[in-house]
């Protein structure tokens, strides 16, 4: 379980990977170099906090193309889209026109529906207990309860059913790409020094790359100067903080209206020119460690710390983690919801005080840890599966998750000790196969949806609007 040995994450609801270039997810969990994401984007699967639904007159709804005898419509591809322009303009970005935009939100919709139908065809199902948690996932990132977040959504009109019907879709597809993609992808230790080799050749002021931390203080769109003074003096009382020897994950967790705030507002190490040009900008003479802002953006005030900066591609440092699990395995006997339920208890006894959480993983884990007492050592971002480490980002140490779903099974995670370490060269080179492997499963993946989509029948009937 310590590697990362199958990870492609849940594709967030604009499909298969980002309709344009967007600035961040969940923290540890890089984007691929497609820009395939790893983790729902709670921005995408939520509209901003003061968003509304669109006041624009609903033309009759139609339908724009059939897959496999299923139709997709207008209104699915228009909400669609909407959402992924509130994503945008949230983020700063620009938006392409809106015409370019439908149709290219109408192909990821096409991909998307093969890949379900798929999933369905072969017998792959989702329990409503994955759903649930990934429901949470999304209203965790986005600082708020579930019923909160359906409330938005109701807003924007999307039901409750809808968004559940859409994650379980997304939780089929990744399913279906877990099996028959990502588990053909190796890496070999030629591959890795091949790697290392070209990013010495290449190195240059173009190959720049930063994991920066990130607080955004939000300013609404049509915010009044009172406002827009108010969320600055907020920004600068964050910076004061950090300023000041405050730990910058815990200002973040405070103040931090971004998806990532939650998890220490850490984006993780990516090249410049995957941040946007305004965060590359204020920290291009930064050194390692310090902090700049607040920078004025459309969406808000940011404060931005430079926690690593690399010319190889290769970090030198890395905040990491050492945890333990319990890990219970689903079968035709056990689903996910029991699994959970057996965890929950187990969770339990340990916050009772009437057991040890290393006595129960011995007894009950079903992972190689289980004889060190689940113990996973200690590990850098990006070498857990998505849902693990998006669970572990959340915990402090000592504390234990809820119970949490992934491709191996269900887990109790226990965060036991946080550091930021210089990484070893056998650990860098580790991060080196986590990064071989993304682009390998992005090569093999599009390989794969190219061939997908060639046997599926597509019949495109009139333009979505």
């Amino acid at each position: 379980m310590k590697h990362r040995a199958l990870t492609l994450g849940l594709v967030c609801l604009t499909a298969v990977a980002p309709l344009v270039p967007m600035s961040a997810h969940a923290q540890g969990l890089r984007p691929s170099a497609s820009g395939q994401p790893r983790l729902p984007s709670a921005a995408t699967l939520l509209p901003p906090a003061g968003a509304t639904a669109s006041n624009a007159p609903r033309q009759a709804d139609y339908i724009v193309a059939v897959v496999n005898s299923e139709p997709i419509t207008n209104n699915e591809v228009r909400q669609r889209t909407e959402r992924v322009v509130q994503q945008i303009a949230s983020q700063g970005g620009k938006v392409p026109p809106q015409e370019l935009l439908a149709k290219e939100v109408l192909e990821r919709l096409i991909l998307e529906k093969i890949q379900v139908q798929q999933a369905k065809e072969t017998g792959i199902k989702v329990d409503d207990y994955a759903v649930n948690q990934a429901e949470q996932s999304v209203a965790r990132q986005n600082s708020i309860s579930v019923d909160e977040m359906h409330r938005r959504l109701a807003a924007d009109g999307i039901s409750k059913e809808r968004f559940r019907e859409e994650l379980r879709n997304q939780l089929l597809a990744l399913r279906l790409r877990e099996r028959d993609v990502e588990s053909r992808v190796r890496v070999s230790d030629l591959e890795v020094d091949q790697y290392l080799r070209e990013q010495r050749q290449a190195a240059g002021p173009g190959k720049l790359e930063l994991n920066l931390g990130h607080i955004l203080v939000k300013v609404p769109e049509n915010a009044g100067p009172d406002e827009v003074a108010q969320r600055s003096a907020r920004a600068q009382e964050a910076l004061a903080k950090v300023q000041a020897g405050g730990d910058f994950g815990a200002v973040a967790r405070e103040y931090s209206d971004a998806p990532e705030g939650a998890n220490g507002g850490l984006l993780g190490l990516r090249p410049a020119d995957r941040y946007p040009e305004l965060f590359v900008n204020a920290t291009q003479q930064a050194s390692v460690g310090s902090v700049v802002g607040p920078v004025r953006s459309p969406a808000g005030f940011h404060i931005l710390k430079v926690v690593d900066k690399t010319q190889s591609g290769v970090p030198t440092t890395a905040v990491q983690s050492h945890a333990r699990h319990i890990l219970l395995r689903t079968n035709a006997n056990l689903s996910e919801r029991q699994a959970a339920e057996r965890l929950e208890d187990l969770r339990d006894r340990v916050a009772r005080g009437g057991a040890d959480f290393a006595a129960l993983a011995r007894e009950y884990s079903q992972d190689g840890s289980a004889k060190d007492g689940g113990d996973l050592g200690w590990a850098s971002p990006g070498r857990y599966v998505p849902e693990f480490e998006e669970a572990l980002n959340a915990l402090r140490p000592g504390e234990i998750s809820r119970p949490v779903v992934s491709r191996f099974g269900v887990h109790l995670i226990q965060l036991l000790e946080r550091r930021e370490a210089k990484l070893t060269q056998r650990e860098q080179r580790d991060m080196v196969r986590d990064t071989v492997r993304e682009k390998k499963l992005d090569e093999a993946f599009a390989t794969w949806i190219q061939e997908a989509r060639g046997r599926a029948y597509v019949e495109y009937r009139d333009a979505p609007q």
